[in-house]
């Protein structure tokens, strides 16, 4: 039953690609720092950088309806907040993200590339401190690579665990065991992590993670072999510090029962 972390994953920008991380930074009450730092809305939103709101995601463009963002591959240097953007193994567009003109330059690929799934001229949004995540809490969420494998053996084929887009890929765990964790508090070395959540998957895990092909059905799945829609749980950092890729992860003894 004892759990360590495989992989730490975050999204710099909402929609586009996972970057791999070997260790993180943790801050309490904070998500993983520049995880969806950065969203490109659909058409007018009503978002106030001067005073950042959660909205849903169907504001911006995203997995769920725009599959085809994830036939890109994008790149986004933290240092100079440069966002590259490859399409068919040449780069399409490249631009600085905290600039007029290098936003420009990325509005303007996604609105040549999206053309036909926009509400109005796509634009890069940011502001200090917001996380354009798809839940108004600041959280981190945890994947368990055994209720990925048990998902497998339903679907009857392999399951890229990247389909459900987390932040902390844990392995060890026996299928669903992340649902009896709800309330308790797991440990990685100094970090303290409460688990808040049972994460809804939608039809954005439908879509294979580097082609853009809806080619299961995810969520249906879930419905019709397990009886809920869930793959995941959400967790709030109650105390900071560093974790990397092998750490050890502690749950308390107690008689937490799935729901």
């Amino acid at each position: 039953m004892h759990g360590k972390i495989r992989s730490i994953a975050r999204y710099p920008v909402k929609g586009l690609s996972p970057e791999i991380l070997p260790r993180v930074a943790l801050t309490s009450g904070g998500t993983l720092p520049a995880d969806r730092l950065y969203a490109i809305e659909n058409g007018p939103s009503g978002f106030d950088p001067a005073a950042p709101q959660y909205f849903p995601k169907q504001r911006f463009l995203m997995l769920m309806r725009n599959e085809r963002l994830a036939a890109l591959d994008t790149h986004y240097d933290e240092p100079t907040h440069s966002l590259t953007v490859r399409l068919n193994g040449s780069e399409a567009a490249r631009g600085d993200l905290r600039t007029a003109q290098g936003r420009a330059a990325i509005e303007g690929f996604f609105a040549r590339y999206a053309a036909d799934e926009l509400r109005g001229p796509p634009k890069v949004l940011h502001a200090e401190g917001h996380s354009f995540s798809d839940v108004a809490a600041k959280v981190v969420s945890i994947i368990n690579l055994g209720s990925v494998a048990a998902i497998e053996t339903a679907v009857g084929a392999p399951v890229d665990p990247l389909r459900f887009r987390g932040n902390l890929y844990v392995e060890g765990w026996p299928a669903w065991r992340e649902f009896d964790l709800l309330g308790q508090t797991l440990t990685i070395g100094p970090v303290k992590l409460k688990v808040v959540k049972r994460i809804v998957r939608c039809a954005a895990t439908n879509v294979e993670p580097r082609t853009g092909i809806r080619d299961m059905e995810i969520p249906r799945t879930l419905a019709q072999a397990f009886g809920h829609m869930d793959c995941g749980v959400y967790a709030e950092v109650v105390a900071g510090g560093t974790i990397a890729a092998g750490d050890a992860i502690a749950t308390p003894d107690g008689s937490a029962q799935r729901t």
